[in-house]
Parts: C-alpha cells; structure tokens; sequence
C-alpha cells in the first residue's frame, strides 16, 4: 500500500494566492493488485483501490487521478468532493474508497517499469494543482514469456505390417457331372504354379504355411441335391490331389493335417461373376440370364427359366458351365517381409522394390534427419497421391527448422486430401509465426490427429491467458510447458514436481523455472542453488534474473544479489 500526502508543484510557484495543496486533497491511500503487475494474454490488467480518509478531499474539489506505467498513460478516474460539479466519484466528507481499474497492452518497456500517478487538482473548473508523481508498484511479470513455443506436427503413420496373412489359389476343373480329377488337370499351369510354391515355401523361414481350404462347386443345372453331393465329392478329390501335390513337392506341412474340405453346392455367384466378364455373349442375352438369376430364387424354377433360353442355354453350358465345375484350392499362409536391416539397405540400393507402407516405415527407422527426409522424398515421388508422403516430408523439414518449405509441403498434402493431420501441423507452423488466431482455428480442425494437436493448443492457451485450460489440454505427461501452466496456474509444487519428472528437470530453462517456483513459495533457499544451477548452464540468464519481478522481493538480498552480478 502507498500513501501520498498531497504535494503541489508548478502552480504554487507562480499563484501565491493558494497557500497549500493539502486544503483540497490529501494523504491518498493506494493499493494496487496485484503489485508487482503481471503481465497474462500479452496484456496487464491494473487495480488500484485509492483510499480517501475523513476530509480528504475539499467538498468543492476534484481531482482527476493518472496512472502511468513506463511510458504509457492509463485512462484517468476523476473523484470529487460533496459540492463539486462533474461526473467523478462523489467521495464524502467521512472518506470513502474508489476502485479504479484499467487493461493495457504489455510493451517491452514495461517490464521494469514503475506504476507511478500524477494528475491534476481543480476547484470548481479552475485547475489548482498538479499531483506529485508517485510511485505506487513495481512492474511487470511476464512469466507467460518462458513458455516453449514447441509446437509439435504429426508425422501420418505407416500401415506397415511385417507377418501378413496371404493367399495362393489354384483350381481342379472336372468334366460334366464327375468328381475325379483327370491326369491333364493335374498337369495345368496352375497347378504347377502350387507346386512350385509349396517347394519355396518348404525352404523360405519367412513363408509359414497355415492351412489348406478346399471348396467343391457345381455348375448350376441339374438337380440340387445330386450338385450338392457332387459339390462335397469334388471337395474330396481336391483334398486328395492337394496332398498328392504337397508329396511331391516333399512340403511336410501341407501332407499334415492342415486341410479344411468344403462342399459349397450349386455356384450360383460364380455363375454371376463369369457371366458378367464374358466378352462374346450377346448384352441382352447376358442381361436376360442375370435378371433370371436376380429373380427368381427356387433353384428348379431357376433352371427351367435358363434351358428354356435354347441357344442361349447352350452357350452358358459350352463356355461359362465348365468353369463352374471346379475344386479351389486356397492355400493359407503367414509372409514375413524384410527385417529392419533388410528395409534400409534396400531403400538405398534398389528402393523400388519396397512399397508405399514399407517406405514410410523404412524412414522413421533412421534417427538422421536427413536419411528421414530421403527417403520420404522417394515415397512422395512414388506415391504423390497419398497425403502422408508430402506430410511427412513437411515434417522432417518443420525440425529441421525450415518453416517456410515445411509450410509447403503441409498444404500440398491437404490439397491431395483434406486430414486433420495436416491440418494440426499448419497450426503449428501458424503459431510459430505467431498468428495465434489461425492457429487456433487450424488447431479447431485437427481433432484426432493425436495427442499433439492438445500439446499445440495448450501453448496458446499460456499465451492467451488460459492456465487451467492449457494444464488440461498439456496432458499427463510432464514437460517444461505442463511446469509452466501449473505454476501460472497457482499450483508452484506441483509444477516443480512435474519439472523434475521432465526431460528438462536438469537444464538451464527447467532450473531457472523452479527458482521462480520457489519465489513464489517465499524460498529462498531454493531461489539461490536452482539459478546457481540455470546460470551454470546459461550464464545469459543472469540478466533476466536480475530484472524479473518474479524476484522483486529479493532484489535487496545479499545472496540474491552475489549470484546475479
């Protein structure tokens, strides 16, 4: 709390008809909130209560009261006495109390800057007196200005998977009405595809062979209940050429006891399928058979509706008929792709080789930058039409600190296909630039993007003035920022707590951040060894801690004052 006495200047030196200022207003009583100002959304917020004793001020004066921080001028407030024209605060002849309040935007000059009044005196609408300058706080903390503008971008993951399940097909054809598989079947092309791959399986680590399906169909005319059992006989005879093959190819896996046989009957999707990529059927007649198919679903009915199409019936039992009469064979099978070591020599020697999935795996393998950036180059110029190549190009360029190509490659990416990934990440380049309400808005957008996105909006909530918020929005994991928010927020243990559980428990900035901790905790103790510790790391932040308000009260203090000079 400051008291003035009034004391008049300038107008008592030239106007000796006033004997002393103290007839008009005196002995002020001023208490500022908080005192030293902070500084909080790039703005101060001042509150001065101003105390006026018992016959304080003249029934007929007024007094219109100045703030002054550094340079810059607050808007006056105007009191006056019982008897006094004008719109002031009417202030008794008992005393009485005036709250003035007011909000600026922070200027660098007010960091050491004093909240000093003046102003001027009047009775009636003659001015009288200047009001002594006095100075009335200290200012300003601007502890929001420690935050870490590290705003995170997301690099878009890979779907890479190293064992995946896949398939080798083959298929037993067999003539009208019969279940067993001839000679020259078991010569086709196909089947010697599967014997061959049987053999490579037997001798590949990375091939583990899981099951084999075999299916048995019938073609779709005749009667159902013989298709059926013809469809499980088919199923049968597979299985039994299936192990044959298998012997031959010397795989002990696929003679054990792996098979799964199946009987599926009348193959009436097959037929669908067939009939609609035949390229030599008439249109019509092709559309006729599939609106038969479509609608009418007894399977007898079915059939007479198609012999009753005569030529038509016989091109479906020359051409499309025979391909139905089959036995799949579905080998089931667990590949593992190339190892780690395998990927990176490859992305190297012959990149080509490797697809999208295994690119962007390949490049979070290397912890260089720049092997990162290589080989997200190669995926982008290889697959431009998925957004997480540019993305991820954007990435590695947004930590190598070139925001401006880093900003490019964030928009490409969106413009190939608007995500929330890159949407977060343009928000980190906008608040980097320090547009806070773009970024903010971008930020809007990126929901699901990942844990980043609320990291990011936390940093412009210390910046906005928000500390609940941006402790919320920091999540769980403690880092310099989280220490930051909380302790803004009037929780200094928890934040030096979460400090130390922080990759920056031990650095300059983590340091220096819990002695303005222990300030706040009236520890001096802790004041001294933790800048002892910052200054040790960054001797520079000697002068910052010479002038920051966050230690007004110690600036008097002799081991305040050795460790700073």
């Amino acid at each position: 709390m400051k008291k003035q006495s009034i004391k008049v200047i300038a107008l008592l030196a030239v106007a000796g008809t006033f004997t002393t200022g103290c007839d008009l207003l005196k002995d002020l009583e001023y208490t500022v909130t908080p005192d030293p100002l902070e500084m909080h959304g790039d703005s101060v917020r001042v509150k001065v209560d101003v105390t006026i004793p018992e016959k304080g001020i003249h029934k007929k004066a007024s007094a219109d009261i100045t703030p002054m921080l550094g340079n810059t001028a607050l808007k006056a407030v105007r009191i006056q006495g019982e008897k006094a024209t004008g719109n002031g605060e009417v202030v008794a002849k008992a005393g009485g109390k005036v709250t003035y309040t007011d909000i600026v935007a922070y200027t660098p000059d007010m960091e050491t800057a004093d909240l000093m009044v003046t102003g001027k005196i009047f009775k009636g609408e003659k001015e009288k007196e200047d009001i002594t300058p006095i100075k009335i706080a200290d200012a300003t903390i601007i502890t929001p200005y420690l935050v870490n503008k590290d705003f995170k971008v997301v690099i878009a993951k890979d779907e890479f998977k190293r064992v995946t399940e896949e398939t080798f097909v083959a298929q037993l054809n067999y003539s009208k009405g019969q279940s067993t598989v001839s000679s020259s079947e078991m010569r086709q092309d196909d089947i010697k595809a599967y014997q061959a791959f049987l053999e490579k399986a037997q001798a590949d680590p990375k091939v583990a062979l899981k099951s084999v399906n075999i299916t048995g169909f019938a073609s779709p005319e005749g009667e159902e209940d013989k298709n059926n059992s013809l469809s499980t006989d088919r199923a049968a005879s597979g299985k039994a050429s299936a192990m044959k093959i298998a012997k031959s190819a010397k795989n002990e896996t696929a003679e054990g006891e792996i098979y799964n046989e199946t009987g599926s009957g009348e193959d009436y999707e097959g037929f669908k399928t067939e009939l609609s990529s035949d390229t030599k059927m008439n249109e019509d007649d092709k559309n006729l058979v599939l609106r038969v198919l479509e609608t009418i679903s007894n399977p007898a009915e079915r059939e007479k509706a198609m012999r009753d199409m005569g030529k038509t019936f016989n091109y479906l039992d020359k051409n499309i008929f025979p391909q139905l009469r089959r036995s799949e064979i579905v080998a089931v099978y667990d590949q593992t792709g190339f190892s780690d070591e395998e990927l990176m020599a490859l992305s190297v020697s012959n990149p080509d080789t490797l697809n999208l999935e295994e690119l962007l795996f390949t490049a979070a393998l290397y912890t260089d930058l720049n092997e990162q950036l290589r080989v997200y180059k190669i995926a982008e110029t290889r697959f431009p039409d998925d957004y997480r190549t540019s993305n991820n190009v954007g990435a590695v360029l947004y930590m190598q600190n070139k925001m401006s190509e880093a900003k490019s490659q964030f928009e490409k990416a969106n413009g190939v296909q608007d995500n929330v990934i890159s949407k977060n990440n343009l928000g980190a380049i906008a608040g980097v630039e320090g547009d806070r309400t773009k970024a903010a808005d971008l930020l809007g957008q990126a929901s699901g993007a990942g844990e980043e996105v609320n990291y990011n909006k936390g940093i412009l909530d210390i910046q906005n003035g928000d500390y609940a918020e941006a402790v919320s929005n920091l999540g769980s994991d403690a880092s310099y920022n989280k220490a930051l928010a909380e302790l803004l927020n009037g929780n200094p243990s928890t934040a030096v707590s979460t400090i130390d559980n922080s990759d920056d428990a031990e650095t300059a900035q983590g340091y220096y951040l819990k002695a303005v901790a222990a300030a706040r905790q009236d520890n001096l103790q802790d004041i001294v060894s933790n800048l002892t510790n910052a200054f040790a790391k960054d001797a520079s932040l000697k002068a910052n801690a010479a002038k920051d308000r966050e230690f007004m009260k110690y600036m008097e203090n002799a081991s305040f004052s050795a460790i700073v000079k």
